[in-house]
């Protein structure tokens, strides 16, 4: 299992700040656009803090791009296949919600994720983090309570979730038990 530690929490910081400046963005405007503030903003590219998943969904609808393909590119690209050991994870270091890229290429427009959500934990994703891509959740174990906007479901293993249009998300775990789905996600 290739999992995100400090040195690649330089190269995350080191991606986010390239694709900002690729932008010919200041860290007012990443801030602004993003709803980060600046000074979180400065800490992260330097490699001082380590951001959640709330943070960098913040970050890379800010950026258009989607999460999975920030932490790709902040990974290296690969290509072809993958194994189960090399495939990059990513832990949040406030709710220790951890995230499988199964799936990601700058060549298709699919992604897939494995997420695991530890009892108790929830994260939450402004709508900028779904403007531009289409998502269904399979679950794959335990129960997730999901918030779409103003809509709770109720999620068990083997329920299917296609969202709706952009809006606030909440993904929550309310049981004592982790709970994993499956994201499966199309860029337009």
């Amino acid at each position: 299992m290739s999992t995100i530690v400090d040195d690649d929490i330089e190269q995350l910081a080191d991606c986010i700040r390239s694709e900002r400046e690729a932008r010919g963005w200041s860290l007012g405007q990443m801030a602004e656009r993003s709803g980060v503030s600046k000074a979180m903003l400065s800490k992260i590219e330097r490699g001082e803090a380590s951001p959640t998943a709330s943070l960098l969904g913040r970050i890379s609808g800010a950026l258009g791009l989607t999460l999975s393909t920030l932490l790709l590119r902040a990974e290296g690209n690969k290509s072809g296949l993958v194994k189960a050991a090399d495939q990059p994870v990513w832990q949040d270091p406030a709710t220790h919600y951890t995230r499988r890229q199964v799936f990601a290429s700058a060549d298709l427009p699919l992604e897939l994720t494995e997420v695991e959500l530890p009892p108790g934990s929830s994260v939450t994703f402004p709508a900028s983090s779904f403007a531009f891509v289409r998502q269904v959740i399979w679950m794959l174990g335990g129960h997730l309570s999901f918030t779409e906007g103003s809509k709770v479901h109720d999620l068990a293993p083997g329920d299917c979730l296609h969202l709706g249009p952009p809006s606030d998300c909440t993904f929550e775990n309310t049981s004592s038990k982790p709970c994993r789905y499956l994201v499966a996600l199309l860029r337009r």
